[in-house]
């Protein structure tokens, strides 16, 4: 399913944009449904500097906000939190909507030795949202996102 979200994200994005230069401001966000009901409020990093820079800086998250990173295929990419102030959870989705992990990541200081973080199998979808967000809602691996939609012009 997700895989259709992609492409049906692609679509929307080059028929509403038009091109980059008739996007939207990056801070508009877009909305993740998840199959209990919950909604996570999300900036969506689709390009790899974008992903590269993710929350980094960031001294306050709203409850229900987080960032999306989108990926054109599945990937295998691992997650640090180099220069990022706040800790923050993870989840992993791969290209059948199913979330495939979780992790809660801490901060870490530029100089530091940081950790990463991996899904542990291929995904094309993670999502970040504050510490512990996921289990404060009850979401689990093996749970699946019900919808993901907003400007996606990034």
């Amino acid at each position: 399913m997700h895989r259709h979200l992609a492409l049906a994200l692609a679509v929307v994005t080059f028929a509403a944009c038009g091109g980059a230069h008739d996007c939207p401001h990056p801070a508009t966000p877009g909305h993740i449904r998840f199959a209990g009901g919950d909604v996570l409020t999300v900036r969506v990093a689709d390009a790899p500097d974008e992903r590269a820079h993710g929350l980094m800086g960031v001294t306050d998250l709203p409850a229900n906000e987080g960032m999306a990173f989108l990926y054109g295929s599945p990937t295998d990419a691992t997650f640090w939190m180099k220069d990022t102030l706040i800790p923050l959870s993870i989840a992993f989705v791969d290209d059948h909507d199913r979330i495939v992990a979780i992790r809660e990541m801490t901060p870490c200081a530029a100089g530091d030795a940081c950790p990463t973080y991996a899904a542990g199998e291929p995904y094309t979808l993670a999502i970040e949202a504050g510490s512990e967000w996921f289990a404060d809602h009850g979401i689990e691996v093996g749970d699946r996102i019900r919808s993901f939609d907003g400007p996606f012009c990034y």
